[in-house]
């Protein structure tokens, strides 16, 4: 199995900053793509930012110029820098594996972490 561990939420100000870091270990044979998510009370959840296994990025609109997501395939762990954070960046942040692993067959599943609270005062 996959384990996926997140750290790095606060309470910030508006206009402040954060760093959010996601690792995942286990038996992976290889990581196909990283990205963080995010859910609000009372909405679903979104993506804001993933990176495939070639570097390819993808942002949430509202995201876009603000957060910065980076990787270390070295140590499997993806970044996700948050800069300008608004009240409505306030979340619950979700890391997401996508990862082939060592098991019969080598299959490819997804994995979550537990999450990460990140809350924006005005």
């Amino acid at each position: 199995q996959v384990r996926v561990v997140e750290s790095g939420g606060g309470l910030v100000q508006a206009g402040g900053s954060l760093r959010l870091s996601c690792a995942a270990s286990g038996n992976i044979f290889r990581i196909n793509g990283m990205g963080w998510y995010r859910q609000a009370p009372g909405k679903q959840r979104e993506m804001v930012a993933v990176m495939t296994s070639g570097g390819t990025t993808n942002y949430l609109d509202s995201v876009k110029g603000r957060f910065t997501i980076s990787r270390d395939n070295a140590k499997n762990t993806v970044y996700l820098q948050m800069n300008g954070l608004k009240p409505d960046d306030t979340a619950i942040y979700y890391c997401n594996v996508d990862a082939t692993t060592t098991a019969v067959g080598f299959p490819r599943n997804v994995y979550w972490g537990q999450g990460t609270q990140v809350t924006v005062s005005s």
